[in-house]
């Protein structure tokens, strides 16, 4: 018996707060829960095309999940300048509310790499008292703390509790130090899974990332 062939990847404009928000859209045969995924900063190179984010969306994607990427404000035909993460939060809430009114209240489940991950557990935060929670975060690479560079601090926000989520990092990591993640974890007594030799951006290591999605995550 052949397999279900997902749906080529859509693109489409969407109106946010600050403007056009431009989104990629790969979706299953079969729709049975959204996944919003975000990119790694917008100043440093970061879109929706970003492997690692690519890689997050087809993983829920084959979990059953349509998964959405907004590209965030500035980037590519998405309007409006950098926020430091506060805009972007209202942006990422406006596409969640139209991906319910298109695929209708189906479970909720949150993607982010890097400063991507940061503005998820923000997202997070914002929904989490809502009627329909997130049921599922992944985090790759999650700015928290001080960036390598020093250039950059994240006051990342702990995970609303009871949300099971997913964290993964490399051991490598030259942009955010394994250390900060771990000092972000901590407290809240969140697992870390460490790729051994991977860097930030995991080069030759997606297939890892994806085979513990695969693994760790439950179907839509």
């Amino acid at each position: 018996m052949s397999q279900p062939r997902p749906l080529p990847t859509e693109s489409a404009l969407l109106r946010g707060p600050a403007g056009n928000i431009e989104v990629l859209i790969d979706a299953p045969e079969t729709v049975r829960g959204i996944a919003l995924v975000c990119h790694p900063h917008p100043l440093y190179g970061g879109a929706n095309t970003n492997k690692v984010a690519h890689t997050l969306a087809r993983s829920y994607r084959d979990l059953g999940y349509v998964a959405i990427r907004p590209n965030f404000r500035g980037v590519g035909q998405s309007e409006g300048v950098h926020d430091l993460g506060h805009g972007e939060t209202e942006d990422m809430l406006s596409v969640i509310s139209w991906a319910q009114s298109r695929w209708g209240g189906m479970p909720l489940a949150l993607g982010g790499f890097s400063f991507g991950g940061f503005v998820q557990t923000r997202v997070a935060n914002r929904l989490a008292e809502d009627i329909a929670p997130p049921r599922q975060l992944i985090l790759v690479g999650t700015a928290a703390g001080t960036a390598a560079d020093g250039a950059r601090h994240y006051d990342t926000p702990p995970v609303p509790k009871n949300l099971p989520t997913l964290l993964i990092h490399g051991e490598l990591d030259d942009t955010v130090a394994l250390a900060n993640v771990l000092d972000w974890a901590r407290p809240q007594e969140l697992p870390v899974t460490v790729v051994p030799g991977a860097d930030h951006f995991f080069h030759g290591k997606l297939h890892v990332i994806r085979d513990i999605i695969a693994r760790t995550v439950a179907r839509a």
